[in-house]
């Protein structure tokens, strides 16, 4: 028996890196996953989730779009029974492009994926869960949500503001017995960050990659998602309204190299 046998999760971003970790570590501990994303990919996390003896069903939908969100409750509630737990992980970089130079286009979809994307999965996913009796929700936010230094300036805002949704939310579901949380994931090696990676590597210079934090490394999506299964789990049965960093220490100093105004980062 796992820690979700009897249980209806549903992960969204499950395509890849944090959110397919988490899918399928939920279905390996006993889970009936929905696996959500907008890409194809999330066929392929399913179908590993299903040769390893799992329960999934996997699909499309953009996490940011309400109708999509509905589909995807009522998915979980048609074929698993219900919905005990929601993991909102999916996101966007927005890339890192300074204040003054981010089009305000990319900041209204940059906030439309990563905070009404979790706010949606909260206003849908939160009545069913309610219907259990107990369960969970948890976020993905980002040390980039805690303080300046780790993200630029559109997609650090949207995860402070999902840092402050489960707060809110936690108290707004006041006695329903249905927790609320967020994890902040320090520089973890997923599509988002490829790019520095893959830099990285090709310039032999995978020593510097995550040299900012006492652990002195990146991190494996496989540790984002073991905390995740954590908050969700009756392990964290006291554990509410909070933002767990996930980080390597990083975020005890948030060390940075400061950029001038109008000159180029060093």
């Amino acid at each position: 028996m796992g820690r979700f046998t009897g249980k209806s999760i549903i992960v969204t971003g499950a395509g890849s890196g944090i959110g397919r970790a988490s899918a399928t570590l939920f279905a390996a501990e006993g889970g009936s996953v929905v696996a959500a994303d907008k890409t194809e990919a999330v066929h392929d996390t399913v179908e590993a989730i299903l040769k390893a003896g799992g329960t999934a069903k996997a699909i499309q939908m953009d996490a940011g779009d309400e109708g999509d969100v509905e589909r995807t409750v009522a998915l979980a509630v048609s074929e698993h029974g219900g919905l005990d737990i929601i993991y909102a992980n999916a996101g966007i970089s927005g890339g890192i492009t300074g204040i003054l130079d981010t089009p305000v286009e990319l900041w209204t979809e940059v906030l439309r994926v990563n905070l009404i994307g979790p706010f949606l999965a909260i206003k849908h996913g939160a009545p069913e869960i309610i219907k259990r009796g107990k369960g969970a929700i948890v976020c993905t936010a980002s040390v980039a949500g805690i303080r300046s230094g780790a993200g630029g300036p559109a997609y650090s805002a949207s995860k402070a503001g999902v840092i402050n949704l489960v707060t809110t939310a936690a108290q707004q579901l006041t006695g329903t017995n249905v927790r609320v949380n967020a994890i902040c994931p320090g520089l973890i090696e997923t599509g988002m960050t490829a790019r520095v990676f893959e830099y990285a590597r090709a310039n032999d210079k995978m020593d510097k990659v995550g040299r900012l934090n006492p652990l002195k490394r990146a991190g494996v999506p496989e540790e984002i998602a073991r905390v995740a299964l954590f908050l969700a789990s009756d392990d964290a049965s006291y554990v509410n309204g909070q933002a767990w960093a996930v980080d390597g220490g990083l975020s005890s100093s948030h060390p940075v190299t400061r950029q001038e105004f109008g000159k180029p980062a060093v």
